[in-house]
C-alpha cells in the first residue's frame, strides 16, 4: 500500500474515541485506522485522555438496588465477539460489515457500481467500484460524506487519493472524482445525507440509487 497522506481530523477522531460519532462514519473511521499507524496512535492518546478524565471525574452514588443488578450482570455468560480478519482488499471493519460475505455490487452505469453495506435515516456506507479513467458525476453536498479508498485511486479539484487515504466532503466542496489509470477504483463511502448532482439524468435517477 502507498503511503497515506489523508488522515482522520482530530475533532473526528475525538468524537470516535468517546463513541459519539455516527455509524457511517464510524465504520469509515475504524477501517482508516485499521490501515494507518499515524492515526492508531491519535485514537490511542484520545482513549488514554479520555480514561484520564474519568479517573477525576466525581463519583456518583448509585441505589443499592442499582448495584445489585450491575453486580449480577457480571454473572451472565458472555458471548464473544466474531473477529472479522482483513479479506483481500476490504479490511476487517468492512469485511464485518459484510457480514463476511463478497460485495453485492449493483449497476450504476458506466461500469460503475455499489454495495449498500447500511442505510439508516442517520446515514449510508456503500462500496463503490469505479472503473479505471471513469468520473462520478459532478456533485456537491446536503451533509457529510467520507470517502476511503480501498484499491487504485482517483483525483478531483482537491487532490489525489490513494488506498487508505480518506476524503472529508461538506457542504462547502463541489467536485467531479475521476477515477486514475491502472486498478479499478474501489472506495468506501459514508453520508448522513443525499449528495446533491448538478446534472439533469443523475438527480433523476437518484431515488433509484439511493445515493
Amino acid at each position: 500500500m502507498s503511503a497515506i497522506t489523508h488522515h482522520i481530523p482530530d475533532s473526528m477522531m475525538a468524537a470516535y474515541a468517546s463513541g459519539n460519532l455516527p455509524h457511517p462514519f464510524a465504520v469509515v473511521v475504524a477501517t482508516h485506522v485499521s490501515l494507518c499507524a499515524e492515526c492508531r496512535a491519535a485514537l490511542g492518546a484520545h482513549q488514554t485522555v479520555g480514561g484520564a478524565l474519568l479517573e477525576r471525574s466525581d463519583h456518583v452514588s448509585v441505589s443499592a438496588g442499582l448495584k445489585s443488578d450491575l453486580m449480577a450482570m457480571l454473572d451472565d455468560p458472555v458471548v464473544p465477539e466474531p473477529i472479522f480478519e482483513r479479506q483481500g482488499i476490504y479490511p476487517g471493519p468492512v469485511v464485518e460489515a459484510l457480514k463476511g460475505k463478497p460485495p453485492r455490487w449493483k449497476t450504476l452505469g458506466m461500469g460503475v457500481k455499489q454495495s449498500i453495506l447500511s442505510e439508516t435515516g442517520g446515514g449510508s456506507v456503500r462500496l463503490l467500484y469505479i472503473p479505471a479513467g471513469q468520473a462520478v458525476p459532478d456533485h456537491s453536498h446536503n451533509g457529510l460524506e467520507l470517502t476511503m479508498v480501498l484499491q487504485g485511486s482517483f483525483s478531483d479539484e482537491t487532490g489525489r487519493y490513494s488506498a487508505g487515504d480518506v476524503e472529508i466532503g461538506d457542504e462547502d466542496l463541489e467536485h467531479t472524482p475521476i477515477a486514475d489509470a491502472g486498478d479499478a477504483c474501489i472506495c468506501l463511502a459514508a453520508t448522513d445525507a443525499p449528495l446533491r448532482f448538478n446534472a439533469f439524468v443523475p438527480r433523476l435517477l437518484q431515488p433509484f440509487f439511493r445515493i
